[in-house]
């Protein structure tokens, strides 16, 4: 797929959603705009490959078991399976539980479908170098994240 953005460039993006729950209904749609919003924003150019997986706290625990080691479910995982810079683009898969979505979306008087978003654009960030290892990094990753979501 091809999805034209600023000053006339284009940028190759395939996007993949598979939604294996059924505890919240998924916007595709929605999906795909945020993470064309989020490239956008950071001036991606590259082509990128990008998987998104809709699950629920069990199947995420395992994956978060799995690859790091933390025995409880998280909200989002992502993986960067790029080769590298400037080596034939990004390619990143994301899980994101919507067990998760749904839980917060209570505590913090957002829709689940908000909060979906707004891990996938988490994710998103992660893949292109963002991290949430301090207070400060974490804080700047989830004003970002809400600014590109409030585009939307």
């Amino acid at each position: 797929m091809y999805i034209r953005v600023q000053q006339n460039t284009e940028l190759e993006l395939a996007i993949t959603i598979k939604n294996l729950q059924k505890k919240l209904r998924i916007s595709p749609k929605k999906i795909k705009k945020a993470i064309l919003n989020t490239l956008k924003a950071e001036g991606v150019k590259e082509p990128c490959r990008i998987n998104v997986c809709f699950t629920g706290d069990k199947e995420i625990k395992k994956l978060n078991y799995r690859y790091l080691k933390i025995k409880q479910p998280t909200d989002v995982l992502a993986f960067d399976m790029s080769a590298g810079p400037g080596r034939g683009g990004i390619q990143a898969e994301i899980i994101v539980s919507t067990d998760t979505a749904a839980r917060n979306a209570a505590v913090f008087g957002t829709l689940p479908m908000y909060e979906a978003c707004l891990y996938v654009l988490h994710g998103v960030l992660h893949i292109l170098g963002y991290n949430d290892a301090t207070v400060a990094a974490k804080k700047q990753m989830q004003r970002k994240a809400e600014l590109i979501l409030s585009c939307l």
